[in-house]
């Protein structure tokens, strides 16, 4: 079965003063740009199935402002992350959804999100334009659009191609 990864760093957040990281709000841009990823993610034709999102207030607040309605795991695992972890977070997916999962989104930080993309696509059959772009930047708000074949829990490093990377603006 063919499933598709959406990989969406959080939308731009504020740093208010005495606020810790993990509680920094989404700034005014950063409210906006999460509705237009949201925009994006609706208008494709497979709908999010599944959410796996950090538990920092800026990746909840972001999802929220997307308008996603699927079901959704706040792991903290996927905050201040490595690759690995992401990696083993989309890996779980089986253990942690009741229904099939075609389509996943990520939503989380960098550098864990560019690494992830990177390192989840098979370079050979990737889009290179898309590649060089994320190897550049991966901009708040930025979506990666991965597909593969394998089971969620079979997912590893260049087992997906890199189809598209979308910077809502």
């Amino acid at each position: 079965m063919a499933r598709t990864l959406l990989l969406l760093r959080h939308a731009k957040s504020d740093y208010p003063a005495g606020v810790a990281d993990h509680d920094r709000p989404l700034a005014t841009r950063g409210r906006r740009e999460a509705g237009l990823a949201g925009d994006w993610l609706r208008a494709r034709p497979d709908a999010v199935d599944a959410v796996l999102c950090s538990t920092a207030a800026r990746t909840r607040q972001t999802l929220e402002r997307t308008g996603i309605d699927a079901p959704a795991r706040f792991l903290d695992a996927l905050y201040d992350a490595t690759p690995g972890a992401v990696i083993d977070e989309i890996n779980r997916v089986p253990t942690r959804f009741d229904s099939e999962i075609r389509t996943l989104l990520v939503i989380g930080h960098e550098p864990a999100m560019s690494s992830v993309a990177l390192g989840l696509a098979d370079h050979t059959r990737s889009d290179t334009a898309a590649i060089e772009r994320i190897a550049m930047k991966f901009p708040t708000s930025a979506i990666a659009e991965l597909h593969t074949d394998l089971a969620w829990d079979e997912l590893a490093l260049g087992g997906a191609v890199l189809v598209d990377f979308h910077v809502p603006r």
